[in-house]
């Protein structure tokens, strides 16, 4: 039986196990995309829009489960670095629409490596990554608040 003393330590928390564990992985992934010029927020973002572009900051935020306040100097240092452009809608000129440069295409071909040097670093396959983020299924890929 577990008593309360013992729900109380550090190790025992959920909160520190995922935190201890995120920071690690960002940690795995700097050196993996120092070469492309990316940080791993950045590197998130580039992986949205080689999904689907053009798409506005408010989607873009929304895949990524950050504040477009958040997602916006993201996309602006990817803007000044050449990788994206912001573009006004065709369909609506208040819009601006995010878009990739050829840069920013021609981009993906050298991260298409990334995901294997992942999961060398790590010394896990797919099929084990995938059962570990279903298994984080509560946690991954919103934002606080939604359901």
């Amino acid at each position: 039986m577990t008593t309360s003393d013992e729900l109380l330590r550090l190790e025992n928390q959920l909160c520190f196990a995922l935190v201890t564990a995120a920071r690690n992985v960002v940690a795995i992934y700097r050196p993996i995309l120092e070469p492309l010029g990316l940080t791993h927020p950045q590197y998130l973002v580039m992986l949205a829009l080689w999904e689907r572009s053009p798409r506005t900051l408010n989607d873009l935020a929304a895949d990524l489960a950050m504040e477009p306040a958040t997602a916006s100097p993201l996309v602006k240092r990817l803007e000044t670095e050449g990788l994206i452009a912001r573009e006004r809608s065709a369909e609506d000129e208040r819009r601006l629409d995010i878009t990739l440069t050829g840069a920013g295409a021609a981009l993906r071909a050298r991260a298409l490596d990334v995901p294997r040097q992942v999961m060398d670093a790590v010394g896990m396959g797919v099929d084990e990554i995938t059962t570990l983020r279903e298994g984080l299924g509560p946690f991954a890929g919103r934002r606080l608040g939604e359901s």
